[in-house]
């Protein structure tokens, strides 16, 4: 076991020292302790301006830490929980503030000003919701989502808020005033987010039922990001869908006795999902886009759709073929591809007279997408050629190289869920873009 010393300004020096959160490449100059949770201590990092340390603690907590226990290596299963969960959505492209995980124990993180709002997002109805609204059975399934907020106040429970009570709270945070448009941004955020990671876990055969997140200002860039932490005690996890199987805090909410034997359950349901989580970012199946175009000639256009693809984690491989002057090598290479299960798309890229796409479509079961490259004199004739086919063939045709990688990111994002997570947020991150640009323009107009 290594163990290094961490130079230190906060009073817990022997503590951090002792703590094995370095690993062996290097230390931390570890500043002052900026805030302690129930379940983690934020820490300065001196010599890394604009981040922070987030250590794990061993403790569990219930009601407000009403109910608090020791949970021996609780710190390293909510770590390890929350590193997988942040690198699936940062991957995916949504803006968090975790950079990286640097120990079994703690990751660095963005400095946040943090929003003390805790967001809960529920696809089915239990637990508070239940009590909150009564006459709701159990089990109920929310489409769409039910989306909550929570004022983070110990001293009254947590209230309640409404949307309203957000935007008359006039917060300022790190420079930044939450007004309509933040709300707004962080209630998508929010909905995009607990998808993801709902569509995540299914792989897993998990219902995640609800998730509570919550969002921070980064002091260095202004904006809100997705901070603090995601783990084990931030959702209900119901393996099958079965309430009786559950893996999440719940467990130690609804124990009789804490003692040894029950304290060691919980901990078990803990590393349950603390060894499945890693398997959230690995893909289910391999798949790619195969571009078939006419001619080289195509070749800048195919590198349009190439680049595209990739954003989504798409492999493209680009071939030559010729549907007029050699159909049978055309049919030879489609029977390439079809021959070893990879699920695949078709994309044919042919100008002019296009059957690259039509004879493609009525000879695979594969889907088959036609981009042929307008060019200025004849395009909008030959378009016709990729529109207009004969009946009993499926093959759709986009113009646009991006569009064309997106439609076939939806078609195997349905069997790969870390391209469908790429695609979510896309969309997300488009929808903000929108919201802060009209943003802009009003203060402009003002």
């Amino acid at each position: 076991m290594f163990r290094f010393q961490i130079v230190s300004d906060c009073k817990n020096k022997d503590e951090l020292i002792h703590s094995n959160i370095v690993k062996p490449k290097a230390a931390l100059k570890i500043g002052q302790k900026l805030n302690e949770g129930k379940t983690k201590q934020i820490f300065e990092l001196v010599d890394q301006p604009g981040l922070v340390l987030v250590q794990s603690k061993d403790q569990i907590t219930a009601g407000n830490a009403v109910s608090k226990d020791q949970m021996e290596g609780k710190a390293a299963v909510a770590n390890k929980t929350t590193s997988c969960v942040f690198q699936l959505l940062q991957e995916s492209g949504i803006k968090t503030a975790f950079v990286k995980q640097h120990s079994d124990t703690a990751f660095i993180a963005a400095r946040c000003e943090m929003i003390p709002v805790e967001w809960v997002c529920r696809r089915v109805a239990t637990g508070s919701f239940l009590k909150r609204n009564p006459g709701v059975k159990e089990g109920y399934r929310f489409s769409p989502l039910k989306m909550e907020m929570f004022f983070k106040d110990d001293a009254n429970n947590d209230p309640q808020w409404s949307e309203e009570q957000l935007l008359e709270a006039k917060l300022c945070l790190a420079g930044l005033t939450i007004g309509q448009c933040e709300v707004d941004i962080m209630s998508r955020s929010t909905l995009a987010i607990f998808e993801m990671v709902e569509k995540a876990w299914a792989t897993q055969n998990c219902s995640l039922v609800d998730m509570k997140i919550e969002f921070g200002v980064s002091v260095k860039s202004r904006e809100i990001v997705l901070a603090d932490v995601i783990d084990n005690d931030s959702w209900r996890l119901w393996p099958a869908g079965d309430r009786s199987q559950q893996t999440d805090k719940q467990v130690y909410r609804e124990l009789k006795e804490v003692t040894p034997e029950a304290m060691q359950m919980v901990k078990r349901s803990f590393e349950w999902v603390s060894e499945r989580v890693k398997l959230l970012l690995e893909p289910q199946a391999s798949s790619r886009v195969v571009l078939l175009m006419g001619s080289t000639s195509d070749v800048a256009h195919c590198e349009k759709i190439r680049k595209a693809c990739a954003s989504y984690g798409i492999p493209c491989v680009l071939r030559v073929t010729s549907a007029h002057k050699g159909p049978d090598e055309t049919l030879r290479i489609k029977a390439e591809y079809e021959g070893d299960g990879i699920p695949t798309v078709f994309v044919a890229v042919a100008g002019r007279s296009n059957g690259l796409g039509p004879v493609m479509s009525g000879n695979t079961a594969y889907p088959v997408i036609s981009c042929p490259p307008l060019t200025p004199d004849w395009g909008p004739q030959d378009v016709w050629s990729s529109l207009r086919t004969p009946s009993g063939l499926g093959c759709s045709t986009v113009l646009s190289p991006e569009a064309c990688a997106q439609f076939a990111a939806q078609i195997l994002g349905l069997r790969d869920h870390l391209v469908w997570c790429k695609l979510r947020a896309s969309m997300l991150n488009t929808w903000v873009s929108l919201k802060l640009a009209d943003k802009k323009l009003q203060a402009c107009s003002l």
